[in-house]
Protein backbone atom coordinates (compact mmCIF):
# COMPACT_ATOMS: atom_id res chain seq x y z
CA UNK A 1 0.00 0.00 0.00
CA UNK A 2 1.56 3.28 -0.69
CA UNK A 3 0.83 6.39 0.49
CA UNK A 4 -0.58 9.36 -1.06
CA UNK A 5 1.08 12.27 -2.48
CA UNK A 6 -0.65 14.40 0.48
CA UNK A 7 0.35 11.82 2.95
CA UNK A 8 3.83 11.94 1.74
CA UNK A 9 3.76 15.66 1.59
CA UNK A 10 2.35 15.98 5.40
CA UNK A 11 5.10 14.22 6.34
CA UNK A 12 7.81 15.58 4.77
CA UNK A 13 6.46 18.85 5.97
CA UNK A 14 6.74 17.88 9.53
CA UNK A 15 10.10 16.43 9.53
CA UNK A 16 11.70 19.87 8.14
CA UNK A 17 9.35 21.35 11.02
CA UNK A 18 11.00 18.69 13.68
CA UNK A 19 14.72 19.23 12.18
CA UNK A 20 14.43 22.87 12.11
CA UNK A 21 12.83 23.36 15.84
CA UNK A 22 15.94 21.01 16.63
CA UNK A 23 17.63 24.52 17.12
CA UNK A 24 15.76 25.30 20.36
CA UNK A 25 16.72 22.10 22.00
CA UNK A 26 13.52 21.10 22.42
CA UNK A 27 13.27 18.33 25.42
CA UNK A 28 9.35 17.87 24.21
CA UNK A 29 7.75 18.62 20.94
CA UNK A 30 4.82 17.90 19.72
CA UNK A 31 3.28 18.70 16.30
CA UNK A 32 -0.30 17.76 15.90
CA UNK A 33 -1.36 18.42 11.86
CA UNK A 34 -5.27 19.53 12.15
CA UNK A 35 -5.22 19.98 8.03
CA UNK A 36 -8.00 17.94 7.87
CA UNK A 37 -10.27 20.10 10.10
CA UNK A 38 -9.60 22.75 7.33
CA UNK A 39 -10.09 21.26 4.23
CA UNK A 40 -11.88 23.41 1.75
CA UNK A 41 -10.23 26.50 3.73
CA UNK A 42 -8.12 28.98 1.30
CA UNK A 43 -4.92 28.05 2.94
CA UNK A 44 -5.55 24.34 2.61
CA UNK A 45 -6.15 24.61 -1.03
CA UNK A 46 -2.92 26.89 -1.32
CA UNK A 47 -1.13 23.64 -0.20
CA UNK A 48 -0.50 25.13 3.37
CA UNK A 49 -1.28 22.63 6.50
CA UNK A 50 -2.78 23.93 9.56
CA UNK A 51 -0.42 22.57 12.88
CA UNK A 52 -0.58 22.79 16.51
CA UNK A 53 2.02 22.82 18.47
CA UNK A 54 3.40 22.05 22.00
CA UNK A 55 7.19 22.51 22.16
CA UNK A 56 9.22 23.22 26.05
CA UNK A 57 12.63 24.37 26.05
CA UNK A 58 14.79 25.63 28.46
CA UNK A 59 15.78 28.68 25.84
CA UNK A 60 12.04 30.38 26.25
CA UNK A 61 13.17 30.57 30.26
CA UNK A 62 12.87 34.55 30.97
CA UNK A 63 11.05 35.13 27.76
CA UNK A 64 7.38 36.76 27.18
CA UNK A 65 5.02 34.65 25.22
CA UNK A 66 5.28 36.98 21.91
CA UNK A 67 9.17 36.33 22.35
CA UNK A 68 9.05 32.49 22.30
CA UNK A 69 6.52 32.16 19.86
CA UNK A 70 9.21 34.38 17.65
CA UNK A 71 11.53 31.76 18.32
CA UNK A 72 9.98 29.34 17.33
CA UNK A 73 8.70 31.08 13.90
CA UNK A 74 12.12 32.34 13.16
CA UNK A 75 13.26 28.90 13.11
CA UNK A 76 10.56 27.59 10.66
CA UNK A 77 11.72 30.77 8.39
CA UNK A 78 10.05 29.94 4.82
CA UNK A 79 7.85 27.09 5.93
CA UNK A 80 6.04 29.93 7.59
CA UNK A 81 5.30 31.28 4.51
CA UNK A 82 4.85 28.44 2.07
CA UNK A 83 4.03 24.90 3.49
CA UNK A 84 2.55 26.17 7.21
CA UNK A 85 -0.81 28.02 6.87
CA UNK A 86 -1.97 28.27 10.38
CA UNK A 87 0.11 27.05 13.35
CA UNK A 88 -1.30 27.28 17.08
CA UNK A 89 2.01 27.91 19.26
CA UNK A 90 2.26 26.54 23.23
CA UNK A 91 5.82 27.30 24.03
CA UNK A 92 6.99 26.24 27.78
CA UNK A 93 10.11 26.12 29.86
CA UNK A 94 10.61 23.17 31.28
CA UNK A 95 9.27 24.37 34.97
CA UNK A 96 6.09 25.24 33.43
CA UNK A 97 5.01 22.00 32.54
CA UNK A 98 2.24 20.50 34.98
Amino acid sequence: MSDTPAEVDAADVAAIIHQRLGVLAPIRLELIDDSARHAGHAGARGGGRHYRLLIVAPVFAGQARLARHRRVIDALGDLMHTRIHALSIQALTPAEVP
